[in-house]
């Protein structure tokens, strides 16, 4: 039975192609422009002024203190009741960036607040201005920190990525419900999804770990 099931999903072999190249795709753009956008908002959220750093606190905490799903529903089904139309890899992009960005935003200013004042302090007793003292000061010895913690927040965000199925984008998890449909075994079928998922995510797990022992090598040279 199993021998005839497993012949029967490799007829799927290209639907389970598209659909992981879905989610690599829809993945990269989103943490790509996470990114982006979590850097400068933790860079504003520490910049000194309150009120700034207030708003972009409430947003952060909306976003990591509701559900991804409810999320992502408001984005595809509602904003078209004021007339903003969106296709689902769209809406899945918008929304996984803002999930990316709220997360990051926090990783970010984590690790610019735990720059020790008296570099800083150093800095601008140089003549450095803003713009140079994060750059070249803050930014630097700040990444030490944020660096193991993102790609870790990296493979977070891609299994995150399977909820846009839900709205119809045929992702990796979308071609598992397609697929075990034909072939009634969703032990086996997710099974593979989750091997699938695995393939991705591996690399940065590997990565993340390296970067922490390497953090861990030089924890008594950086006392933060």
């Amino acid at each position: 039975m199993i021998w005839q099931q497993l012949h029967s999903l490799a007829g799927s072999y290209p639907l389970a192609l598209r659909g992981l190249g879905m989610t690599v795709v829809l993945s990269l753009i989103s943490l790509v422009l996470g990114t982006l956008f979590g850097f400068g908002l933790g860079i504003l959220r520490t910049g000194g002024n309150q009120l700034i750093g207030n708003v972009i606190g409430a947003w952060v905490d909306l976003i990591r203190g509701t559900p991804f799903l409810v999320q992502i529903f408001l984005i595809f089904f509602i904003l078209p009741e004021f007339g903003i139309e969106l296709d689902a890899f769209t809406a899945g992009v918008i929304a996984l960036t803002n999930l990316a960005a709220c997360f990051i935003c926090e990783i970010v200013a984590a690790g610019i607040r735990s720059v020790p004042t008296g570099q800083v302090e150093a800095a601008l007793a140089s003549g450095l201005s803003r713009w140079q003292r994060l750059r070249q000061v803050v930014l630097p010895q700040a990444m030490r920190i944020v660096l193991p913690p993102l790609v870790g927040q990296y493979v977070l965000l891609i299994k995150d990525s399977s909820v846009v199925s839900a709205i119809g984008l045929t992702d990796l998890t979308r071609v598992g419900w397609l697929v075990v449909q034909r072939v009634p075994n969703g032990l086996l079928v997710f099974f593979l999804v989750g091997v699938g998922y695995f393939m991705v995510c591996y690399p940065l797990i590997m990565l993340a770990r390296r970067l922490e022992r390497r953090m861990g090598a030089v924890h008594g040279e950086v006392q933060l």
